[in-house]
């Protein structure tokens, strides 16, 4: 079968329409991903109150979260079976992630049942829990690192930053639930407070930055509101008192009820973002299908309409006529008319100069939207690389990169470069030589 030119642009758009539906069910998956997040991240603060008092409260609160969790894990492992199929189109890294998170989730009922025994530590259980949120992050991380369309990867950004900040939270929740249950101020744990309240406000200025205007007003709308106003006081509390002093441990439920009400807030913007993300891409998706249809009947229109160049070639080479000038396009970017003689524009020169502007637009927003993610991918390798060749915790290792960006005057992102790209070797005997100093 001999190949034509309508084959090839009605395949183009089929193409573009896969591609936006496979990204339609990569917004699916990540809104699982983010729906069993936020179940973990209360059964991870329930867990930490109830073992934090021995098991004297929130036995009731720990197992209803068990509950909740459950079902949106099993939903969760049913997608992930779904992207094996050729048409979900998932990449080696997607799935090696997958399979990571996987191994997390197979360790969960093992770690359920021994808290239920009070086995770990309220710090152990805390860090288990963050290990397996960790994973589903890093997932929902790569899958908004795909998108072609500017509008859609700004709310991409928008959502990975929300639920980075959220998790945040979410540590903060359970690690100052544990502080106020064990009745003494621990001056390791205010500082992972300290920490955590660090890294919610960085996230969420990329995520106020890419939010749309009505989730940006009701985001900041919720710092105006009671409930912040007294997580504030509680934070107070904990980052001020010395190490040893006494904390009130009746305080660790109003603790965990306002830190939960600022999760929730987030969890609805998180929902919204969710929303909105699959109105753009069925937007999207319906605007692909109607230039389909589209390129069909623009394919009818040059075969019945020759462009108005032919004609002047035809003019050019009739023997019948004296010939003229020759049949150059003579129109230019800046829209001067045609000379005389020549062959007069199709539309499609000022449609493509249209089209070409517009297209600098979105790829002007699509880099930025790009570039945040780059950017944040980069930190947090510098950061995993420090804490791997000098056995750093993770906040120690942020503060590092931190600190060597004001004391050299460099962006965080230029540190983080230079990071990764020194030798281990070189690495550990500039480390030995600053310790020296």
């Amino acid at each position: 079968m001999s190949l034509s030119v309508s084959q090839l642009v009605l395949r183009a758009r089929q193409l573009d329409i896969e591609a936006l539906r496979q990204l339609a069910r990569r917004v699916d998956l990540a809104d699982v991903i983010g729906r069993l997040v936020h179940a973990l991240q209360r059964e991870r603060g329930a867990a930490s109150l109830f073992l934090a008092s021995g098991g004297q409260r929130f036995a009731t609160e720990r197992q209803t979260a068990v509950d909740k969790a459950q079902p949106i894990e099993t939903a969760l492992r049913e997608l992930f079976a779904e992207q094996l199929a050729p048409e979900h189109g998932a990449t080696s890294r997607t799935l090696s992630l997958m399979a990571w998170v996987m191994l997390d989730l197979d360790a969960l009922r093992a770690l359920r049942a021994a808290i239920e025994q009070r086995g770990p530590t309220a710090h152990d259980a805390v860090a288990a829990y963050s290990r397996v949120i960790a994973g589903l992050v890093e997932l929902v991380f790569h899958l908004a690192d795909a998108a072609a369309d500017p509008g859609i990867s700004r709310l991409l950004v928008a959502y990975v930053h929300l639920v980075q900040g959220k998790e945040a939270a979410g540590q903060e929740r359970a690690v100052g639930a544990q502080l106020f249950a064990s009745g003494t101020c621990d001056d390791t744990e205010q500082q992972r407070i300290v920490h955590l309240i660090d890294a919610q406000e960085r996230c969420l200025r990329v995520f106020e930055e890419f939010a749309d205007d009505a989730q940006r007003a009701r985001w900041q709308q919720h710092h105006l509101t009671p409930v912040v106003a007294q997580l504030e006081r509680l934070r107070r509390t904990l980052c001020t008192a010395r190490p040893g002093a006494a904390l009130d441990s009746a305080l660790s439920e109003s603790w965990f009820e306002v830190s939960s009400a600022r999760i929730t807030e987030m969890g609805q913007l998180q929902n919204d973002l969710v929303h909105g993300l699959r109105q753009a891409c069925a937007d999207q998706i319906q605007r692909a299908e109607q230039a389909l249809q589209d390129s069909e009947g623009l394919l009818r229109q040059l075969r019945d309409n020759p462009p108005p160049h032919t004609h002047a070639v035809e003019r050019f080479f009739n023997s019948a006529a004296q010939p003229e000038a020759a049949p150059v396009l003579s129109a230019v970017a800046d829209g001067t008319k045609a000379a005389p003689g020549g062959a007069a524009v199709s539309s499609l020169v000022e449609l493509l100069q249209t089209q070409s502007a517009r297209l600098a637009s979105m790829e002007a927003e699509l880099d930025t939207a790009r570039r945040a993610l780059h950017e944040r991918k980069i930190i947090e390798r510098a950061k995993g690389a420090l804490m791997s060749r000098l056995g750093l915790t993770e906040e120690a290792a942020f503060r590092a990169l931190q600190k060597s960006a004001m004391d050299h005057n460099r962006r965080l992102l230029d540190v983080a470069e230079a990071t990764l790209a020194l030798p281990d070797i070189a690495f550990a005997a500039r480390h030995g030589s600053t310790h020296q100093k």
